[in-house]
């Protein structure tokens, strides 16, 4: 797992290294675009929305957010992703902070239409992804989801299949989601489907 230094020396360098993973259709970045995308268009159906992005890195998608009359507010443990975040963002409220120990003080007392995390939460167990979720979805407003756009499968046999294919590439520091075994948590929880290794993941409050 990348510890914040980590970030720090790979974020100027970060969305070149995506794009080139997106492009080849290979893991762990295949359908990264439709991913965002469909997050993107689920949030524009709410005017003017408040939105919390957790692990947003350089604001890729965040950017567009703020672009389109979002409010934006965001958590990050690299200094350095939110310098670049902040060129693009300059009056969005961002925050450092490790989000495996929780929200940042400057976020907790907030409410959020939508509270989002792309390719950023699977760096949590499992067990700490279910009560950071509780947490998060606490912080939405009535209505409001958590979207999470990450790699994502439908079965551990999915998950198992893309390991298998990625071999080597596979990187067992990240802990990926499973739907069938989120369900059982929140049994409210969708999926859809954005590639063989992608999706998305909403969870209504």
């Amino acid at each position: 797992m990348l510890d914040n230094k980590g970030f720090d020396l790979w974020a100027d360098g970060y969305d070149e290294a995506v794009g080139l993973s997106e492009e080849e259709n290979s893991y762990p970045f295949a359908g990264y675009k439709n991913v965002l995308s469909g997050i993107f268009q689920e949030i524009m159906t709410k005017p003017n929305a408040k939105v919390l992005d957790i692990g947003f890195g350089t604001g890729t998608l965040t950017t567009k957010l703020y672009e389109n009359g979002c409010d934006v507010y965001g958590q990050d443990f690299s200094q350095r992703m939110i310098e670049l975040a902040k060129e693009k963002m300059p009056n969005a409220k961002l925050f450092q902070g490790d989000f495996s120990k929780g929200l940042a003080l400057e976020l907790r007392e907030g409410k959020y239409d939508f509270i989002i995390g792309t390719y950023s939460l699977h760096h949590l167990t499992d067990e700490k992804k279910i009560s950071f979720f509780n947490e998060l979805l606490n912080k939405l407003n009535e209505g409001g989801k958590l979207l999470i756009g990450d790699v994502a499968f439908s079965s551990r046999a999915e998950l198992e299949k893309c390991r298998k294919e990625a071999e080597d590439k596979w990187d067992d520091d990240e802990i990926y989601f499973v739907l069938d075994e989120l369900v059982k948590s929140f049994p409210n929880v969708t999926f859809k489907q954005k590639s063989y290794c992608s999706g998305i993941i909403s969870i209504k409050k």
